[in-house]
């Protein structure tokens, strides 16, 4: 079970997803279909939404429900994420719709190149290792 600080966690990522998709907080539990003042009670970290409430406040702000299982401690980060998936989760760069699409496509690679090589498959993906990628002149 999640404790305090994973709730507060929890709070103020939905309201940092909330900001950055610029809907304000009586829009989102509109679309959620959640009241206000227990939207509002979430994003203090006051209240412990379901499963079911957390996907449809995911629905809401086009991000994936899993995103919001993981913060809230709900579901562990998925295996074989490794580096690549905590590189994309740390870049404020990208939008949570962003994310989800590049280690999806990063997923989609993998077991595709998997019956290739499969000691690549045995490997932790914390040992993967990601060559630097050529720039024009010759400076990797």
């Amino acid at each position: 079970m999640p404790n305090i600080n994973d709730v507060r966690h929890l709070g103020d990522y939905i309201r940092e997803q909330r900001g950055a998709s610029d809907i304000s907080l009586r829009q989102l539990a509109k679309l959620a279909g959640v009241s206000n003042p227990y939207l509002s009670q979430i994003e203090r970290g006051l209240r412990k939404p379901s499963a079911e409430i957390l996907q449809q406040i995911a629905k809401a702000l086009r991000i994936s429900a899993e995103a919001l299982y993981v913060q809230a401690g709900i579901l562990e980060r998925r295996e074989g994420s490794g580096l690549v998936a905590d590189a994309v989760h740390a870049d404020e760069a990208l939008n949570e719709r962003q994310k989800q699409v590049l280690l999806e496509i990063y997923d989609s690679f993998r077991k595709e190149n998997a019956p290739a090589a499969p000691a690549a498959v045995d490997a932790p993906a914390n040992d993967l290792t990601i060559p630097p990628i050529p720039r024009p002149g010759g400076a990797a």
